[in-house]
């Protein structure tokens, strides 16, 4: 019988890929915050010198952009 865990939060590199983000992006992101013009951060957590970001942040992070049919609706 094998145990399947749900991962709660993730390393960087784990929420890039989650994502579809460069790792790039999250630490400029982090370190800048948000920047008119730019996509904005999502959210982070630290514990220790650790960065970790959580599942449920990056779904909600993810659903507050705007979903488009075609390229149009974006202006």
């Amino acid at each position: 019988m094998t145990l399947e865990v749900q991962v709660k939060a993730f390393t960087e590199i784990e929420a890039a890929h989650y994502i579809g983000m460069s790792r790039s992006f999250l630490a400029q992101a982090r370190m800048e915050g948000n920047r008119v013009n730019r996509t904005p951060a999502p959210p982070f957590i630290k514990i220790g010198r650790s960065v970790r970001y959580l599942r449920a942040d990056l779904d909600t992070w993810l659903d507050n952009f705007m979903k488009l049919e075609h390229i149009g609706q974006a202006c």
